[in-house]
């Protein structure tokens, strides 16, 4: 059982965190400050630190150089808050594995947990060797995790699906956020011929561009400040598999012309290195922009959208194929069942009409939380109104008027979003049914200045 050691001066955001890990089967030990974290690193030797990146005693960078002194060799992942994103930055370069931003969102967590402990990767502090990053196999792809759905656009998507994935085409998957994109890349992956082969998924909108081609190409001991071991990029790491490139259009112009090299010549070189690796692999990317249009702006690159665009799949929103809206919510309320230890049978009358009536504008990704949420809230063997959740119950007018709009772009939805709650993001994300990090990364995008 892998230990974790959380570092936050918070005590009741860090017992939350404790429990919640701890279901996740996690041995994990907390400590409020710097000096405190130290005792516990030498007596459990966790796995994995989970550290605030403010302390009363320091920060993480502190943390950072007592275990480059010590030569302790430990993922970090920085918890921080918006404003001090550059410092955890910083700190990615002197060694720490990620950062996530608070408010924190569990899954994301999670996962950025899962990656740290299965990637291993090296800290500076380590001695300088190479280290080749660990291949995630593509069993780790559950289909019970998900389901297609029985409406006309889910049949279509699924068996455009079957016919691309033997082939090695590149695929562009479309959809808004939340439709599930990452899970048909999975399904390409798992159907392909590479199907024993790595799947590396990157999300393109989390790298600071500063670190992005280290992380696609990789890099040797000291080709830059802070690079003091050597790193395997995602291209070599998914050397005869799958590269899953999440939110695509983020990618800045200069990482844009380094992909279409390597995509072009099936060769990269790590930074600092004067030797090329000939690298197999398969691309498969995903966007929820219209990168036609980011064409027009000179946003992005004409000649990679041809290289990745071999064939384009466009996932429908939860609004496109309402018939499924009952099938997901049963489906998830299972997953939540098992996962909370409930045994709840279903939905109240009331809740079924108003789960059909929503429009869903967060689609798969905002409905398996939320379920989730009324799961855990429901006290009797359905799930109600009470539980079901204020977006849906108590906004029928904003949502309503929202969905007059349908035929907006995403960009105007977002600003029809601000101007209807008085430009509080907050409300604008809950209105919109994402979480406040991606809204910053969309306001980012389109250049909505506020």
């Amino acid at each position: 059982m892998k230990t974790i050691l959380i570092i936050e001066d918070d005590i009741t955001f860090g017992m939350m965190l404790q429990t919640w890990l701890s279901k996740k089967g996690y041995t994990v030990y907390s400590a409020s400050t710097i000096s405190r974290a130290k005792e516990e690193i030498k007596e459990h030797s966790p796995a994995l630190l989970l550290s605030d990146l403010r302390l009363p005693d320091g920060d993480g960078l502190n943390l950072l150089k007592w275990m480059n002194e010590t030569g302790e060799v430990i993922p970090l992942i920085i918890m921080t808050g918006y404003a001090d994103i550059q410092t955890a930055v910083q700190a990615i370069k002197l060694g720490a594995s990620d950062y996530i931003a608070k408010p924190v969102n569990p899954e994301e967590l999670l996962k950025k947990i899962e990656d740290a402990l299965h990637n291993d990767r090296l800290s500076p502090t380590a001695p300088v060797k190479e280290k080749t990053a660990k291949k995630i196999p593509a069993s780790t792809f559950r289909e019970s995790d998900f389901i297609e759905g029985k409406s006309d656009p889910a049949k279509q998507l699924y068996s455009y699906v079957g016919l691309v994935a033997p082939t090695n085409m590149s695929v562009l998957i479309n959809g808004a956020s939340g439709t599930g994109k990452e899970y048909v890349a999975h399904r390409i992956h798992h159907s392909s011929k590479r199907a024993d082969k790595p799947f590396i998924a990157i999300d393109c909108g989390s790298i600071p561009k500063e670190l992005a081609a280290s992380e696609f190409f990789g890099h040797i001991k000291g080709s830059f400040t802070g690079a003091l071991s050597d790193k395997t990029g995602a291209f070599v790491a998914a050397n005869g598999g799958t590269i899953f490139l999440d939110e695509i259009g983020n990618l800045s112009y200069d990482i844009q012309i380094q992909l279409l090299r390597a995509l072009q010549e099936r060769r990269i070189r790590p930074i600092g290195s004067h030797k090329e690796i000939e690298v197999d692999i398969r691309l498969i990317s995903a966007t929820n922009e219209n990168l036609e249009e980011a064409i027009t702006r000179g946003n992005f690159r004409e000649d990679l959208y041809h290289r990745i665009n071999e064939f384009t799949l466009h996932i429908p929103s939860l609004k496109e194929r309402r018939e499924d809206i009952l099938l997901f919510a049963n489906f998830f309320l299972d997953l939540s069942n098992k996962e909370l230890g409930k045994e709840l049978i279903g939905f109240d009358p009331e809740t079924t009409e108003a789960l059909l009536a929503y429009w869903w504008p967060g689609n798969i990704r905002q409905m398996k939380n939320l379920i989730k949420r009324a799961t855990l809230l429901a006290q009797g063997r359905f799930i109600t109104l009470n539980e079901i959740g204020p977006e849906i119950v108590t906004s029928p007018r904003e949502t309503t008027e929202l969905l007059l709009h349908n035929t907006q772009s995403e960009m105007e939805q977002i600003k029809t979003a601000l101007q209807r709650v008085g430009y509080n993001k907050s409300k604008a994300a809950k209105l919109l049914g994402i979480d406040r990090k991606t809204l910053y990364n969309k306001l980012h995008q389109y250049g909505i200045d506020l």
